[in-house]
């Protein structure tokens, strides 16, 4: 049976048909100006008793009241960021039974990593590394939102960051181009639902923000990007081809420029790349108000013309802003903006509303018994813990301090995040219940047969001291065996607007960490941050440092059983930590330059800082487990690569410790000498492998002349024969180098 929507509009005779581009273009047809306008405009959330209800005169209607009326006359297209079946229906019956076209309601939402069971920050779950359980963290993600009304989220972000600097680095993949293509493709599966769009449990995926957001100059959000057209084609936008070529029907324009055009008004963009040569069928929206900022970039002489300017360059709906739904009837009433642009817009909306099943069943996702049932479920929670494990990057475990017997000894939790319920779940949670995260210290003491054998001192504030704090810091150590020190970063330190000068643990926190180090008792550090940090002193020097982001709602439970050994650590770094914030930005697909570093002492005359080496502190793909794995050599089933062929490379890996492990093998490639110069390294493919103790078991990888593509001078991908160096190591800076011959 077709949904109310349609048989309201289409009447009996078609209500059994499918609701097609005729039908479509005949409903367009049908519409005012304004209500295609409304079509493309996306407003914000709001409920009874907001607080602009309390200033409101007797007699006016509420902000709800107000919005519903909206609605009802077609000037609203679809709302994000409210949440409840309940609520979601009462605006989808506005729309479907009320208005004079029947057509449903968009509500969309920001589920940057969970919607009410929260998740790692993206960052996190891409040091797991673990293709197939982001897929499964997105699908859960889908279930619960949409069980809320939810067929729309604004998300996975899949700017790629380079500059440690940037706070929404912590809301991608990294810094590498292949471990971002493949995060971003499967987070976008996962929450569409691998393209079943209709069903009742899939939502929209949003890529954001198109496109080099992620470069923005000195890390400083907002802020100018200045990208050539090969680094853009070649690092910035793969991640986003990667997730349309999964399905993605929507993407988000950002509020920066490149080269002095903002992402708003980028027709080449949005126009010849996106839609000509990549042949992107969905919409686009612009970023919150993103439009009104062309004016203050200083390309719009006012509003009206931010809108003309928005609307030609090929931004389809705009987000909060009201432009479009204000200047649009007018520019299209003075020819300015033709109508057939406008429909054209208002067609791909209508297009992704029928995609989601909305025409047939307006209310399929808004059922309250369904959403009691799919939220905070004990299988999404197994996930969270699951994902939280991954998550962990050990850096440094000397003597083997890790992992610590669970009874025996007298553990002293020292830091401002040894407890809750704040920065646990990170950055980006608009829906989640603090309280239902597990804190450190609840993790570690629900893991201890005596829970008497752990002190918990906070000792300093996160960016302040606390008075007697260091004292009684110094107290809880010195009658301990072990201090554990949970330090970093606030998560109000990462996130949008979030940019930072000094990538370090704060000050307050450095000194805890010193005054607790000179007791002279083994150092555990448990590291809280949405980025990599540069780390000095007494947090560098730690017998052991477990990198622990920001890992959601079952943050305590996942470190405890990681330290206490139910879980050897498998993640590792999606991104490099610098020595220094100075270093930055560093990423290991550097180029050589051609005074590149001699490895050993610094040298005058070379690409390297006056005080530093040009290593990192933490290579790209580090990451330690409770075992040692031993790379033998890389053998390659040829010394040519045939120009339509392809070549195995493999090596043996052996387990030489005690413990099960779980390794990330990955395959590096170097291009010797090309038109264009290429990268020391750079990650072409890499693969999961699971090693009992004592095991040797051989990975193998194919390449191929795909595998060797740049884009070269004339902006186009080529390949070239020639030699190059290729790497089976554990990182972005280990392993020996084979060689091989591309040959036509």
């Amino acid at each position: 049976m077709r949904g109310l929507a349609a048989a309201l509009l289409l009447g009996p005779a078609m209500a059994a048909q499918s609701f097609d581009d005729a039908q479509i273009d005949a409903l367009i047809s049908r519409m005012t100006p304004e209500e295609k306008a409304g079509q493309l405009t996306l407003v914000a959330a709001v409920y009874e008793n907001e607080p602009s209800d309390q200033e409101r005169k007797p007699g006016e209607p509420t902000a709800m009241q107000r919005q519903l009326a909206e609605i009802r006359e077609g000037r609203i297209s679809a709302v994000f960021n409210g949440i409840g079946a309940d609520w979601a229906r009462q605006l989808q019956r506005a729309a479907v039974e009320q208005s004079r076209l029947k057509i449903p309601v968009l509500i969309s939402v920001d589920a940057i990593h969970g919607f009410r069971t929260i998740f790692p920050v993206p960052l996190a779950e891409a040091a797991s590394w673990d293709v197939e359980l982001a897929e499964r963290v997105a699908r859960a993600t889908a279930v619960e939102a949409s069980s809320a009304g939810v067929a729309w989220n604004l998300a996975p972000n899949v700017d790629l960051a380079r500059d440690a600097r940037w706070g929404r680095g912590v809301e991608g993949a990294g810094e590498d181009v292949l471990l971002a293509r493949r995060f971003a493709a499967a987070r976008v599966r996962g929450y569409q639902k691998n393209n079943r769009l209709a069903d009742d449990d899939a939502m929209l995926a949003t890529p954001k923000h198109f496109a080099g957001y992620g470069a923005a100059e000195g890390g400083l959000d907002y802020n100018t990007v200045e990208l050539t057209e090969r680094t853009l084609r070649e690092v910035y936008l793969p991640p986003f081809k990667a997730a349309f070529d999964a399905g993605a029907l929507a993407v988000m324009a950002g509020f920066h420029e490149i080269g002095g055009v903002p992402a708003m008004v980028n027709a080449p963009l949005l126009n010849d790349v996106l839609r000509g040569e990549w042949g992107f069928r969905g919409i686009v929206v612009s970023d919150y108000a993103a439009d009104h900022e062309l004016v203050e970039h200083g390309v719009a002489v006012d509003d009206r013309d931010a809108v003309k300017q928005s609307i030609l360059a090929g931004v389809d709906m705009s987000m909060t802003s009201r432009l479009y739904q204000r200047y649009l009837p007018e520019l299209v009433a003075s020819g300015e903006v033709p109508m057939s642009r406008l429909d054209q817009a208002v067609r791909r909306v209508l297009r992704v509303k029928r995609e989601l099943g909305l025409f047939d069943k307006p209310y399929g996702r808004m059922s309250a018994a369904r959403e009691q049932r799919l939220t905070h479920t004990p299988q999404t929670r197994a996930l969270a813990r699951v994902a939280a494990q991954r998550a962990i990057v050990m850096l440094k475990n000397e003597h083997q301090l890790l992992p610590l017997p669970r009874a025996g000894k007298h553990v002293a939790l020292i830091g401002p995040f040894a407890g809750g319920p704040a920065n646990l779940n990170g950055p980006w949670t608009v829906f989640d219940d603090r309280r239902d995260a597990v804190s450190v210290e609840a993790g570690l003491r629900a893991a201890m047969p005596d829970a008497a054998l752990l002190s918990v001192t906070r000792g300093s504030d996160i960016e302040a001291p606390i008075a007697g704090g260091i004292d009684a810091a110094l107290a809880a150590a010195r009658a301990a065996d072990v201090i554990v020190l949970a330090i970093g970063e606030s998560e109000s330190m990462s996130g949008e607007a979030q940019s930072r000068t000094e990538i370090v643990v704060p000050p307050a926190q450095q000194a805890l960490a010193e005054a607790v180090a000179a007791v002279g008792k083994p150092v555990v550090v448990l590291l809280r941050s949405g980025r990599a940090l540069a780390l000095s002193g007494a947090v560098r020097d730690a017998d052991a440092i477990l990198l622990t982001w920001f890992l959601g709602a079952e943050t305590g439970h996942a470190i405890a059983d990681v330290v206490f050994g139910d879980v050897s650590p498998s993640g590792r770094l999606p991104v490099s930590f610098p020595q220094a914030p100075g270093q930055v930005p560093y990423y290991y697909a550097h180029k050589s330059t051609g005074r590149p570093p001699p490895p050993g002492p610094l040298q005058e005359y070379t690409a390297r800082y006056r005080e530093l080496t040009a290593a990192p502190l933490y290579a790209f793909g580090h990451g330690l487990a409770y075992s040692t794995i031993e790379y033998g050599e890389p053998v390659l089933s040829a010394n040519t690569l045939p120009w339509d062929g392809s070549l195995q490379a493999r090596a043996r890996l052996t387990n030489t410790g005690a413990r099960a492990v779980e390794e990330t093998v990955q395959l590096y490639v170097h291009d010797r000498v090309a038109s264009i110069t290429r990268p020391v390294r750079e990650l072409k493919d890499f693969k999961k492998l699971k090693l009992a103790p004592g095991e040797s078991r051989d990975v193998a990888f194919e390449l191929s002349r795909a595998d060797l593509q740049f884009i070269g001078r004339d902006l186009q991908p080529l390949a070239e024969p020639g030699e190059f160096e290729v790497w089976i190591a554990p990182n972005a800076r280990a392993g020996v180098a084979a060689k091989f011959e591309l040959q036509r």
